[in-house]
């Protein structure tokens, strides 16, 4: 079984603020820094910080903590999966207002974003994600608490059946910036079991 071991990861678009120990990552947002490909907004965004480590295993759960102090319309962080611009998968909370935050999801597949959330209050500041892999296909769950996962999406990812590169993920998408600190990173064998007829 492979193991996150930030150490040794890997940047997309690496930010100017960060920190690195062995169990625990900081990332301080640059401004206007996104993911999002064509779809009913029709601009095309791929700068999000991304900090990944590649595996071809095809059976496993990836567990992380966020923890935010995100002020500023659409800032988040979370989990990712980044193979290139045009197939990526994040899960995270976006902030909207001083009221409310939405937990989401996006997946893109051959270059069109999609885009699932649902609101959570502008009080919550840390989440727990769990990003399960069965070949090709996947589940992404959320916890408040770390004990009790709740499902945020099933879904099929295209080029997401051999090698993947799999990390944790901020951006600020406005002219803005916050620091996202993620901690309890592990990979376990694969939590999400199979469905059997």
């Amino acid at each position: 079984m492979f193991q996150f071991n930030s150490e040794d990861a890997k940047w997309f678009f690496k930010p100017e603020n960060y920190s690195i120990e062995k169990d625990r990552v900081e990332i301080t947002t640059e401004p206007n820094t996104d993911f999002w490909q064509r779809t009913y907004y029709g601009f095309r965004n791929d700068n999000a910080h991304v900090l990944y480590v590649t595996t071809d295993e095809k059976y496993f759960s990836f567990t992380v903590k966020a923890e935010f102090n995100s002020t500023a319309l659409f800032d988040q962080c979370g989990v990712a999966i980044y193979q290139d611009s045009e197939n990526w998968v994040k899960a995270g909370i976006e902030f909207h207002d001083n009221n409310t935050a939405w937990l989401g999801s996006v997946v893109t597949n051959n270059g069109y974003s999609d885009w699932a959330t649902t609101d959570v209050g502008a009080f919550v500041k840390s989440m727990w994600y769990r990003l399960s892999r069965r070949g090709s296909d996947y589940c992404i769950e959320n916890s408040f608490d770390g004990i009790n996962f709740k499902q945020m999406r099933i879904f099929h990812f295209f080029e997401g059946a051999e090698e993947i590169n799999i990390g944790l993920y901020a951006c600020s998408p406005t002219d803005n910036s916050f620091k996202a600190t993620f901690t309890e990173m592990k990979v376990t064998e694969c939590l999400w079991k199979e469905h059997k007829i």
